[in-house]
Order: structure tokens, then C-alpha cells, then sequence
């Protein structure tokens, strides 16, 4: 039996199945110590990285490219095509209902960023190694992708 650990263990399986599905983008960069990723606060200033829902008539690739640009101002960067991974996190709707969610994630290496860009009064960003990214977001699927794309 699969145990959900966002769920109490008294929840039907239905209830598991992520209902809904994000696109992520992974923005990384060669530091001097390796790998390190960027990561930006959501509106309620937790670390995150930059996502958002898929859109219409756009790859779900270059639905995450656009989210990395409106939300961290990844200004050119190349993008893989396929996902180097997902993870489900529990998101709060507008009416209060908590909904699983699955988060697609695709990697951007990233070759120039700026400091104008569409959300950057309404949050912030770092870049930080790997490992203390891992640290710093709460979801624990964020966290493994995190850890095993060192």
C-alpha cells in the first residue's frame, strides 16, 4: 500500500490523484561549487521556483520558459523539452479547498538574467547551490528532485 504523506492515511485513494497539473521551471547555472539553482518567493514568501498553469496552444515546455521570464526575469536560457522530473504539493484554492497538484518540472540552463521583468516588485530571488535550495523549499518531492539533479 502507498501511504501519501499530504494526506491522512483515513483518505480513499481518489483522493491522492493530483486533479490539476503545474508547469515548473528549474533555472540553474554553473556556480563555482557546481550546480546552483534559482529560486523565487511565492506570495506568501516561501521559496519556490517559478511556475504556473499550462497555456493554451503552447508546449508545456515553453509555458515553464515563460513562467522562469514573468516570474524571476530569466531573459534568455535554453529549456529541455521533456520534464527532469515532477512532484505533487497540496495547493489552496480561492474557496479554501486543498487540491493536489502535479508539478511538472523542466530545466533552464540560464545565460541572462535581468532585473526588470514582470513580477519583480511582487517578489524575490535567489541563487543558491543545490543542496541549500533543498533546504529552503518545504515541498518534499521539490526537495528529492532538487537533490537528485546535482
Amino acid at each position: 500500500m502507498v501511504i501519501n504523506p499530504l494526506l491522512p492515511p483515513d483518505k480513499p485513494a481518489a483522493h491522492v490523484l493530483p486533479r490539476r497539473t503545474q508547469l515548473a521551471a528549474l533555472c540553474w547555472r554553473m556556480g563555482e561549487t557546481g550546480r546552483e539553482v534559482l529560486l523565487v518567493t511565492s506570495s506568501s514568501g516561501r521559496w519556490i521556483l517559478p511556475k504556473g498553469w499550462p497555456m493554451p496552444h503552447r508546449p508545456p515546455h515553453r509555458a515553464a520558459r515563460i513562467e522562469a521570464w514573468e516570474e524571476a526575469g530569466v531573459a534568455k536560457g535554453k529549456v529541455g523539452r521533456k520534464p527532469v522530473g515532477d512532484y505533487i504539493s497540496i495547493k489552496r484554492t480561492e474557496s479554501g479547498d486543498d487540491v493536489p497538484v502535479l508539478h511538472k518540472v523542466y530545466a533552464i540552463r540560464v545565460r541572462e538574467l535581468v532585473d526588470d521583468f514582470p513580477e519583480a516588485g511582487r517578489r524575490e530571488r535567489i541563487w543558491v547551490p543545490v543542496e541549500e535550495a533543498a533546504k529552503m523549499v518545504d515541498e518534499e518531492g521539490l526537495r528529492d528532485l532538487l537533490l537528485n539533479f546535482r
